[in-house]
């Protein structure tokens, strides 16, 4: 019983893989890609950065929506147009639209970096990856 009771406490500092709560944000966001890359090049126009801040690296998401019918790679892409940091529990709470995009920003829970206009289409892009 204590190790069935252990396994289900969370290791501080072991953030990557599937302890990260936004894996499966991600994973929407890849599979929408895939099924409808296309509208949502039309939706972003850009190339977008996610970046987990407490998800180690497994925490970066590239989400090319500015080239043919997109593409969704984790990694980094320093010429991203907009790299928008947050931490994980913030980036899950968005994604199911429990916390809004500039409610997040003003509180300090979102940080930008780039082009500030295009963060505001990632909400409506989250919310068609559905």
């Amino acid at each position: 019983a204590a190790s069935s009771l252990l396994g289900t406490v969370p290791l501080v500092g072991a953030r990557s893989g599937p302890e990260m709560k936004s894996a499966a944000v991600f994973k929407a966001i890849s599979e929408a890609v895939a099924t409808k890359g296309a509208e949502l090049v039309k939706m972003g126009g850009a190339v977008f950065q996610l970046i987990v801040s407490d998800g180690g690296p497994d925490g970066k998401l590239v989400l090319d929506l500015k080239n043919g019918t997109g593409e969704c790679r984790v990694g980094e892409d320093p010429k991203a147009d907009v790299t928008i940091t947050m931490a994980d529990a913030d980036m899950v709470a968005m994604a199911a639209g429990k916390l809004d995009g500039m409610k997040a920003f003003m509180g300090g829970k979102l940080k930008i970096k780039g082009n500030m206009m295009l963060a505001q289409k990632l909400g409506p892009i989250l919310q068609a990856a559905k």
